[in-house]
């Protein structure tokens, strides 16, 4: 019997994401940043505010992102655990309708405003049509989470990132996969004059072959798309059936199995 193991795409075994808040002006110069770098961000919206103080207006949206992932933040940016049960799926989902009707994309993912969550609001989410939420709680590590709806990013941008990024590229035991997950607000960079960090950072951190760079929500698919393979009992050959491709470890071979495709794991 193989030993199969998941990987991120073409074998890859690391992942480097970002996710920033409110859509305002400041994001516009992240963006190049992050562009040059090959880097890619998700970034949460909250389309009730768009075009107040220095937010992008809502016909900002589609050409400032593309190329990234615009997700929820919900519709007003309320402290949600605070909320009635009403209002929380108000915010959500004319959120995300909001933000769908611009884009022409399903929006699946949300971080929660000034980081309020419970359990009864990460039970709700499913029901909404949400399959992750990012949290403000940074664990400061490399893990993969294991809960979508309470998913933790590693730091805050002005938590020790070059420190971080340096560790991140040292990491080299191919039986781990590894996620560096850096979140912030673009306006931080004008309000405390460090534009040069993330520069720095995306300078650093891009162009490296064994990187998978991926929003939030490439992430979550890539992994529902692992769960949802159909391994036979002698795990000498999988189903994929979902349409995008799944890479895996296979003893000593890397292997893609092919969305719709039957794939051969032995041999």
């Amino acid at each position: 019997m193989a030993n199969v193991l998941l990987t991120f795409p073409e074998g890859r075994h690391k992942v480097v994401t970002l996710s920033y808040d409110d859509g305002v002006a400041a994001d516009r110069r992240l963006l190049e940043l992050l562009n040059a770098g090959g880097l890619k961000g998700t970034f949460h919206i909250n389309a009730g505010l768009c075009g107040k103080g220095k937010r992008l207006r809502t016909e900002e949206l589609v050409g400032a992102y593309r190329g990234h992932e615009i997700a929820a933040h919900t519709l007003t940016h309320p402290t949600i655990a605070r909320c009635p049960q009403e209002q929380l799926v108000e915010e959500i989902v004319a959120d995300r309708k909001a933000l769908e009707s611009l884009t022409g994309q399903p929006v699946r993912g949300l971080s929660y405003p000034n980081g309020s969550h419970n359990a009864r609001i990460r039970e709700t989410l499913p029901y909404l049509g949400v399959d992750y939420a990012r949290t403000t709680m940074s664990h400061g590590t490399f893990a993969i989470p294991d809960e979508w709806m309470a998913w933790h990013p590693t730091c805050h941008h002005n938590d020790r990132l070059a420190e971080r990024t340096e560790q991140f590229l040292a990491l080299d035991k191919r039986q781990h996969l590894y996620m560096l997950y850096v979140w912030g607000h673009s306006y931080e960079f004008d309000r405390d004059d460090n534009w040069e960090m993330i520069e720095q950072f995306c300078a650093r951190i891009g162009g490296h072959d064994e990187i998978w760079y991926a929003t939030n929500r490439e992430i979550v698919s890539y992994f529902h798309a692992f769960e949802r393979l159909e391994f036979a009992a002698a795990m000498d050959f999988v189903y994929n059936p979902s349409h995008a491709s799944v890479w895996l470890a296979a003893g000593d071979r890397t292997v893609e199995a092919k969305g719709g495709a039957v794939t051969a794991l032995s041999g």
